[in-house]
């Protein structure tokens, strides 16, 4: 199974994804829009996961004990050389802390932290291969929207499953914030 752990967004921020997607999808040709229900902000990615791995995850990440955790977007862009139009995620030390923790908790089960910086984001489209779609994406967007602020009061495990029209999610287990 194919795992990630991410906190969900709320949805006011949701409705405001949505009013920007809307807004653009009908005149940027060659992306794949991603569909509300796969919006998140990822926390770790952990990819393949074995059976023996997946009992070891839930329980040190029902280990971690947190605060709840303040949420930011802040603004739309693009990740060129991946083909990602995103919006932005303030990384307040909340947040860091939290991405921190989990990275921690998931060591012992075998999964190893990213090297690259954490850049918080959700992507809302991809640009399929020779597509000009981005570029011209780029070119529409004239202003930053603002985004509603929200507290993160649980993070998620989900399994992610490809399929022809794109990922879907399912979530697998629901951990709470705001106990310590």
């Amino acid at each position: 199974m194919r795992l990630f752990i991410g906190v969900p967004l709320v949805e006011a921020v949701i409705a405001e994804l949505s009013s920007i997607t809307a807004q653009f999808a009908s005149t940027a040709a060659g992306l794949r829009w991603s569909t509300p229900e796969t919006w998140h902000v990822t926390l770790q990615f952990l990819g393949n996961t074995s059976q023996e791995q997946y009992p070891c995850v839930v329980a040190r990440l029902r280990e971690l004990h947190s605060a709840a955790v303040p949420v930011e977007l802040e603004g739309i862009g693009f990740f060129d050389r991946a083909g990602i139009f995103f919006a932005g995620v303030n990384t307040t030390p909340e947040l860091v802390d939290l991405q921190q923790r989990v990275t921690t908790a998931t060591g012992p089960c075998g999964f190893v932290p990213e090297t690259r910086p954490y850049h918080p984001h959700i992507t809302l489209a991809r640009s399929k291969a020779g597509s000009k779609g981005l570029r011209e994406l780029k070119n529409k967007v004239a202003r930053q929207p603002s985004f509603t602020k929200f507290v993160a009061e649980e993070f998620r495990l989900y399994e992610s499953f490809t399929l022809p029209s794109g990922s879907q999610y399912e979530v697998r287990e629901r951990f709470p914030l705001g106990l310590g």
